[in-house]
Order: structure tokens, then sequence, then C-alpha cells
């Protein structure tokens, strides 16, 4: 993996900070009926962020996408199967950094996602929030990200067409993280 960077925020110091699940959420958004929107969750995920000595950044995460949650079972069920996710044969999407670069005050996340076995570059807007001294564990950092993916570019081309036209589930996905990590000591 080449990591690239811009100089990341002076308040983030050099080495690993560890996402903590606790305080961090993955969710995401799509479309409904045409109409209204779906909005779930993944409740089991991992990752780092790694600040080098040279200022450069880079980002790992691993989620398993069996931990859905869209507050219905059957629903989260579906999302399960091989219609979906596959969590049988693809049990964890990952994220895998490439280049982190500034965005006016902001910046963008740019890495390799992989879905259902599949991999593609996706680019994150990413908005850094600060650093707190933390209540004892050490310093706590604070991140939001989005970005828009298509599902079938990662093999979800289930469509289930309505009788009035569209489909059951949209094509676009939004992906929104709130992330803390703490730095590792």
């Amino acid at each position: 993996m080449t990591t690239t960077s811009t100089v990341v925020p002076q308040d983030l110091a050099t080495g690993t900070w560890n996402i903590d699940p606790v305080h961090s959420q993955i969710g995401f958004t799509v479309r409904h009926l045409m109409v209204s929107k779906v909005r779930g969750t993944f409740d089991d995920f991992t990752g780092q962020i790694t600040i080098g000595e040279d200022g450069t950044a880079s980002v790992v995460a691993d989620i398993k996408v069996e931990s859905v949650s869209t507050r219905n079972a059957q629903r989260d069920e579906h999302i399960r199967s091989g219609d979906y996710f596959g969590v049988a044969d693809h049990p964890v999407a990952t994220f895998r950094s490439t280049e982190v670069r500034s965005k006016g005050s902001d910046y963008v996340l740019t890495g390799e996602f992989t879905l259902r076995g599949i991999t593609r570059e996706i680019e994150l807007d990413l908005e850094f929030m600060g650093v707190h001294p933390g209540m004892g564990q050490g310093p706590v950092a604070a991140f939001e990200a989005t970005t828009t993916i298509n599902r079938k570019d990662f093999g979800i081309d289930i469509d289930m067409p309505l009788e009035t036209g569209g489909t059951v589930v949209g094509d676009k996905i939004a992906l929104n993280l709130e992330i803390q990590a703490v730095q590792a000591q």
C-alpha cells in the first residue's frame, strides 16, 4: 500500500490512534420505495489511524458486515444474505487508505474499500474535529467522514422492481462515519 499525505493537523500527534467503537458509529442511508430512506449501522468494527514521523497519515478499518442493524430483524437477515452482503462468504468489509490530502480546512481520505470481495477506490470527505486530553485513557481525536457509493459497483445488483416504476432499494448508499480514536500508549 502506498500512502501519501499532506501534513496532518498539529494537534494530531505521531503514533497510532485506535478507533473506539463505543464512541464511534459507522452508518448508512439508502433510498427505500423511491420516496423514503432506510438508515442502518454496523455495530462491530475495528481500525487504526497511524501518523508517521514525517506527518503522513494512514487509516485501516475492518467492518464485520454481519453486525448490520436497521432496527428490523427480518430486513437485517435479508441484507446479510447473498442478495446483499453475502456474509457467509464475505464476513468483513475493509478500508485501506492510500492518500490524505487537504481540501480547504478539511481533508479528502482516499482508499481501497472492499465489500463482497470486490475492491474499489473511494473518497471520503473528512473533517477533523480536534483532540481532547481524554479522561484517563490518553488523548482522544475525533473525525467525521462521508461518501456515497453505488451498491452495484460491489456486486449488490438485486433490483426488486416496483409496479409503479423504480425499485425497492436505491443504488446510491450514503456512508456516514463518526469516529473517535484514542492514542495508543
